[in-house]
C-alpha cells in the first residue's frame, strides 16, 4: 500500500525539495550568464571556470570599427574641401583674373581626377573614392564657372541641360577608364536624368512635354536596370533601378494628373499616349525581373584593394585578400527580385495601363458609364494570366490590380445601395402622411438621389456576375458565391428606386426578395441575414400608407413564422415573426383608434404565444425567442404605464405566463419573476385605489414569502431561518416599522407590537433565529416609541445632574460585573448560534 506521510512532514518534505531546485536554478543562471557574455566578447575568453563561479569580467567592446571610422573621416574630408572649393567660386571668383581662374580651377580639378590613379595603385581604393567624388564635383563647379565667365549671357535652363548631358557622358567615361571606382559610373547616372527634364524646361514644353520628359528618362533608367548584368556594374544597376523608379514616379503622377483632368477625348488620348508606354515598360520589367535569377554576389576577379567596409585592424587602409566579398554595397539577394518587386511592379504597370483607359471613358462616355466600361476592363485583364509562360508573380501583380479597381468600382457604386437601403427609415417620424408618387420617392424622404442609379447598378452585376462566373478554386468557391449573392441583392434591393417603380411595386418586389433571401441555398447565414435586413426596409418603407403597413406586417409575421418551421433558421425567423407581430400588434391598435393601454392587452398576445412556443424550439432559438418575448412584454408594459388599472392587469398577465414558464424545469428561476410581477401588480392596483398604508403593499408579499420558506424548510430541514423566514417578515415589519415613527395614531403601535410579541414567542418557541431576532427588535423598538413622550416628560422633570450620575452608576455597575457580563453575552450568542 502507498504510504501517505503525516502533513507536517510532508510539508518539510516539499520545503527541502524546493530550496535545492532554487539553489540548482542559480547555479544555472550564473553559467548561462557567464556563457552570454563568453559569446558576446570579442576577445577569446579565459579558461572555462569551475561549475556555477562568477563570470569573468570583460573589457568593453569599442562601438564603432576601424573600418567605419575610416570612411566616416574620408567622407568628411571630401565634404569639406568641397565646401571650400564652392566658397572659392562663389566668392573669391572675381578677385582673379580670366587666366588666374582658368589656371586654379584647371589644376585643383585635374589634380582631384588624377589623384585615384596613384592611390589605387596602392591599393588605397577607400581614399580614391573620396578624392575622386570631389573631382567630380569640381567639374559641376567648373561648368558653373564657364557659364558665369564666359556663358552669362544664354539661357540657364538650357545651358544646365547641356553641362548636365556633357557631364554624364564624361563621368561615365571616367569611370570606364578606372573601373576599380564605384562612384563615378553611379554619378553619370544621376547626371543623366536631367537633360530631358532641363531640355523640356528650357523649350517651353508643358506639363505633356515634361511628363514624356521624365518617363523616357524612366523608360532609359529600367533599359539600363535591365540590361546591365555584371557584377562589377552592381552599383549602376542599383542607381538605374532607383531613377527608373523615382523618375517614373513623378512622370506618372504627371501624366495621371493629366489623364483625371482632360478636358476632352483628345487631352484625354495625348494622357493615354503618355501612359501607355510607361505601362508597358512597368510590365515588361516585371516580367523580365521575375523571369531572371541573378546570381548570388561574389568578389569581383583580379581587383585587390580594400573597399568602405572592408573589416581591418588598423586605422589605415590595407590590401583585401582575393575572393573575399566586399561588403561595401548590400548583399543583392534574389528573393525580393523573384517575389515582391516583379508583383508590384506587373501591380504598377497593370493600375496604369487602366487608368489610360478610364481616362479616355471618362470623356467618352456620358452619365458615369465610363465606370462600368472600365470595370469591364478591369475584368478582362483577368484573362491576362492565362497567357503563356507569364511569370506567377506577374500574374499576382496584374490580379491585384483588376481587383483594386474593382473594389473602386464598388465603393462608387455604395452610394445608391446606401440611400436604398437607408432610406425607407426616414418614414419613422411621418408614418402613415399618405403614399408616396413611386419608389424613388419613397426612398428619398430625407436623402437626394443619385444621377447615375443605372451605371451603379450595371457595376453591382457585373461585379456580381465575375464573383460567380470567375472563382473556380474550390477553397474560395463558397464564398464568392456568397459574395455574388450579396451584390446581387444589392443591385435588386436599389432596381424599384432607381426604374421608378410603383410603390405598391416597390414593395412587393421588396416581399418578394425577402422570400428568395430565405430560400437561398449559399451560405444560409448569409441569406438569412439578407432577409432580416430586407424585411426591415420592406416594414419602415410601408410606414407611408396604412393599409400597405398592416398588410406588409401581417405578411412579414407569417412569411417568418412559416420559416421558423426550419431548425436551422429558427434561431433567426423565430424571434423575427415575434418582433412583426408586436409591430403589428401595435399598428392594429392604432389603425382601430385604441388608446395606447387597450393596445398592450393585445400585445400581450406576442409573449403569451412565445411561452408557448419556445418549448418546441432548440436552445438557441429558444433562448433568443424567450428574449423577443420578454421585449414584447416590456412593450406591453410601457403602452399601459399612462391607466394605473390597465397596467396592473399587464402587469399580472404577464406573472401569470412567468409562472407557467417556471413550471418547465429548465426555467424554475421565472418564478421569482411571476412572483414580482404580481407584488407589481398588486402595487399598482392598491395605489390606483390610493391607498397609502404600507401593510396593504407589504402584506401580499409577506404571506407568500413566509409559504413559500415553509415549504422550503419542509423540503430541506437543513435551510436556516433566515433564508427561509427573513425576507419575509423585514417585508412587513421594517415599513411598518418605519411609519410607525410617523404615525401619532394607537392603532399601528398596537397591532404591530401584538405582531413582533406573536413572532417572537414564535420563534423562541420553535429555537428559530429569525423570527426572534426581528420580532424582539421591532418589539422593543415599538415600547421605545410608545413610551418616548413619558420619557421626554420624565427627563424634563429631572435636575440636571441626574443623568450624570445614573450614568457614572450604571458604569461602576458594569465595571463591578464585568466578568459575569461578558459571561451572560457569551450565553445569549450560544443560545443564539443554536438556533436555526
Amino acid at each position: 500500500m502507498t504510504y501517505l506521510p503525516p502533513p507536517a512532514e510532508e510539508l518539510r518534505f516539499l520545503d527541502a525539495e524546493l530550496r535545492r531546485l532554487d539553489a540548482r536554478r542559480a547555479q544555472l543562471l550564473a553559467r548561462r550568464a557567464w556563457l552570454v557574455t563568453v559569446l558576446q566578447s570579442a576577445a577569446p575568453g579565459p579558461a572555462t571556470p569551475p561549475f556555477g563561479g562568477p563570470a569573468p569580467a570583460t573589457a568593453p567592446r569599442p562601438e564603432a570599427s576601424a573600418p567605419r571610422v575610416q570612411n566616416v573621416l574620408l567622407v568628411l574630408g571630401g565634404v569639406l574641401l568641397t565646401i571650400a572649393a564652392m566658397a572659392f567660386t562663389l566668392v573669391s571668383w572675381g578677385h582673379l583674373g580670366i587666366a588666374g581662374r582658368a589656371a586654379v580651377l584647371g589644376t585643383v580639378t585635374a589634380a582631384a581626377l588624377a589623384a585615384p590613379v596613384p592611390l589605387l595603385r596602392r591599393g588605397l581604393r577607400s581614399t580614391s573614392e573620396s578624392v575622386a567624388g570631389l573631382g567630380l564635383a569640381l567639374t559641376v563647379l567648373d561648368a558653373y564657372a564657364l557659364h558665369e565667365a564666359a556663358l552669362a549671357d544664354t539661357d540657364g535652363t538650357a545651358y544646365a541641360a547641356v553641362a548636365a548631358t556633357v557631364l554624364a557622358g564624361a563621368w561615365a567615361a571616367y569611370g570606364t577608364a578606372l573601373g576599380a571606382l564605384r562612384l563615378p559610373r553611379p554619378a553619370a547616372l544621376a547626371a543623366a536624368q536631367l537633360p530631358l527634364l532641363l531640355t523640356a524646361l528650357a523649350a517651353d514644353a508643358g506639363p505633356h512635354g515634361i511628363s514624356a520628359a521624365l518617363l523616357l528618362t524612366a523608360t532609359a533608367d529600367a533599359a539600363a536596370a535591365l540590361l546591365v548584368t555584371s557584377p562589377a556594374l552592381r552599383p549602376v544597376r542599383i542607381a538605374a533601378a532607383i531613377g527608373a523608379y523615382g523618375t517614373g514616379g513623378w512622370g506618372l503622377l504627371g501624366a495621371l494628373w493629366l489623364s483625371w483632368t482632360a478636358p476632352d477625348p483628345g487631352a484625354a488620348a495625348r494622357a493615354a499616349a503618355l501612359l501607355l508606354p510607361a505601362s508597358a515598360v512597368a510590365l515588361t520589367a516585371a516580367w523580365r525581373i521575375a523571369g531572371t535569377a541573378l546570381p548570388a554576389r561574389t568578389a569581383e576577379p583580379g581587383r585587390t584593394g580594400v573597399t568602405s567596409g572592408t573589416s581591418s585592424t588598423s586605422g589605415t587602409d590595407a590590401p583585401a585578400a582575393a575572393g573575399t566579398p566586399s561588403p561595401a554595397l548590400p548583399s543583392f539577394s534574389t528573393q525580393p527580385l523573384t517575389t515582391t518587386l516583379p508583383t508590384a511592379t506587373a501591380l504598377l504597370g497593370a493600375l496604369v495601363l487602366l487608368a489610360a483607359l478610364g481616362g479616355v471613358l471618362r470623356v467618352t462616355l456620358p452619365g458615369g458609364w465610363a465606370v462600368p466600361a472600365q470595370l469591364l476592363g478591369a475584368l478582362a485583364l483577368l484573362a491576362a494570366p492565362r497567357i503563356p509562360r507569364m511569370p506567377e508573380q506577374v500574374r499576382h501583380g496584374v490580379a491585384w490590380a483588376s481587383a483594386a479597381v474593382q473594389g473602386l468600382a464598388l465603393l462608387w457604386a455604395l452610394p445608391l445601395v446606401a440611400v436604398a437601403l437607408f432610406g425607407p427609415f426616414g418614414w419613422a417620424d411621418r408614418p402613415w402622411s399618405g403614399g408616396p408618387a413611386d419608389a424613388r420617392a419613397a426612398v428619398t424622404v430625407h436623402a437626394p438621389w443619385l444621377s447615375h442609379s443605372g451605371p451603379a447598378l450595371a457595376v453591382l452585376g457585373l461585379l456580381a456576375g465575375a464573383l460567380a462566373l470567375l472563382v473556380r478554386n474550390a477553397t474560395w468557391r463558397r464564398r464568392a458565391l456568397a459574395g455574388a449573392a450579396v451584390l446581387a441583392w444589392a443591385a435588386a434591393l436599389s432596381v424599384p428606386a432607381a426604374l421608378e417603380l410603383p410603390y405598391v411595386v416597390g414593395l412587393l418586389l421588396l416581399g418578394l426578395l425577402t422570400v428568395a433571401a430565405l430560400a437561398l441555398p449559399v451560405l444560409p447565414p448569409t441569406g438569412t441575414v439578407l432577409a432580416l435586413v430586407t424585411s426591415v426596409d420592406l416594414a419602415f418603407l410601408a410606414l407611408a400608407d396604412r393599409t400597405a403597413t398592416l398588410a406588409a406586417l401581417s405578411a412579414l409575421t407569417v412569411l417568418y413564422a412559416a420559416a421558423s418551421t426550419r431548425s436551422r433558421l429558427a434561431p433567426v425567423t423565430a424571434p423575427a415573426a415575434l418582433a412583426y407581430a408586436t409591430a403589428l400588434a401595435c399598428a392594429t391598435g392604432a389603425a382601430a383608434g385604441w388608446q395606447a393601454p387597450h393596445t398592450a392587452l393585445l400585445v400581450l398576445v406576442v409573449p403569451a404565444v412565445a411561452v408557448a412556443v419556445a418549448p418546441r424550439l432548440a436552445t438557441t432559438a429558444r433562448v433568443a425567442c424567450e428574449v423577443t418575448g420578454a421585449v414584447a412584454a416590456l412593450v406591453a408594459v410601457g403602452l399601459a404605464v399612462t391607466d394605473a388599472p390597465m397596467l396592473a392587469l399587464v402587469l399580472s398577465s404577464l406573472g401569470v405566463l412567468a409562472g407557467a414558464t417556471a413550471t418547465r424545469p429548465d426555467r424554475r428561476a421565472a418564478g421569482y419573476a411571476a412572483a414580482a410581477l404580481f407584488a407589481l401588480a398588486a402595487w399598482v392596483r392598491l395605489a390606483a385605489w390610493e391607498v397609502t398604508a404600507p401593510e396593504a403593499y407589504t402584506l401580499p408579499v409577506t404571506v407568500p414569502a413566509l409559504l413559500v420558506g415553509a415549504w422550503r424548510r419542509r423540503r430541506d430541514p437543513l435551510t436556516g431561518s433566515w433564508p427561509a423566514y427573513g425576507p419575509g417578515l423585514a417585508v412587513t415589519l421594517l415599513p411598518s416599522l418605519a411609519a410607525l415613527w410617523r404615525d401619532e395614531g394607537w392603532p399601528r403601535p398596537l397591532l404591530l407590537g401584538s405582531a413582533a410579541l406573536l413572532i417572537t414567542l414564535l420563534g423562541a418557541r420553535h429555537r428559530l433565529r429569525a423570527p426572534l431576532v426581528l420580532g424582539g427588535a421591532v418589539l422593543v423598538l415599538t415600547a421605545v416609541h410608545e413610551l418616548a413622550p413619558y420619557l421626554v416628560q420624565f427627563a424634563d422633570a429631572l435636575p440636571r445632574w441626574v443623568p450624570p450620575a445614573l450614568a457614572g452608576l450604571l458604569l461602576l455597575a458594569l465595571g463591578a460585573t464585568y466578568e459575569r457580563r461578558l459571561r451572560d453575552v457569551r450565553r445569549v450568542r450560544d443560545v443564539l448560534g443554536r438556533m436555526s
